[in-house]
This record gives C-alpha cells, structure tokens and sequence, in this order.
C-alpha cells in the first residue's frame, strides 16, 4: 500500500491562493489526480495529471483559476490555487492512478492510492 502525503492546506480569504503539494513515496510514477470533498457532498475530482506530465486536465470550475503539476525527480505533485472562493472550501486529496494510459482518469474508482487529505477553508 503506498500512502499519499499532501501539504499546505489552510485559511485564506476569498481571492487569496495555496498551493498544494502531494508526496508520492518511493520511486514509482503515477498518473495523480486531486481530489475535494466538501461537507455533506461526493468526493469531486478536480484535476489530474498524466505520469509523463504532458496532459493536464482541470474540471471546469476550476480552470483557469488551479494548475496542476509535478516534479518528478522529487516524485512530487503540486496544485496551484489561485482566486480562490468560499465554494472552494473542502478536504482536498491526492491520488495515484496505476495505469499506464496517456490520458487523465476523473472518477474516483480509478484510483489506487490516496492521501490523508488536508483541509482548505475559504473565508468570505
């Protein structure tokens, strides 16, 4: 079982940005995908990225706004989140994808590997 490790949750104020960051363990690369889950709703995908790095996806409610990324000599996965609103506000996760498609997967069932997920509070 690989476990995920996401860092850099926190409080922002409407219009303010985070980034997030998703430590993958080991030396295997994953297609990564982030996920949100805010209170009393489904676990939403919201951007992934393939192992290679060339194909990106966003959902669209947050295009243009997040950008997702990846260093894969640190095997790390990065979400930039800029203009940030109060509906933004969730548990945020990542996860690895095994497959060794060239294209990002959104549902969740997907995915092998997940992290603890980190907490993102947008005030208004």
């Amino acid at each position: 079982q690989v476990q995920l490790v996401e860092s850099g949750g926190g409080l922002v104020q409407a219009g303010g940005s985070l980034r997030l960051s998703c430590a993958v363990p080991g030396r295997s690369v994953y297609s990564m995908g982030w996920f949100r889950q805010a209170p009393g709703k489904g676990r939403e995908f919201v951007g992934g990225i393939t192992r290679s790095g060339r194909t990106t996806y966003h959902q669209d409610s947050v295009k243009g706004r997040f950008t997702i990324s990846r260093d894969n000599a640190k095997n790390t996965v990065s979400l930039q989140m800029n203009s940030l609103k109060p509906e933004d506000t969730a548990v945020y996760y990542c996860a690895a994808d095994r497959s060794l498609g060239p294209v990002v997967r959104t549902s969740r069932t997907f995915y092998d590997y997940w992290g603890q997920g980190t907490q993102v509070t947008v005030s208004s």
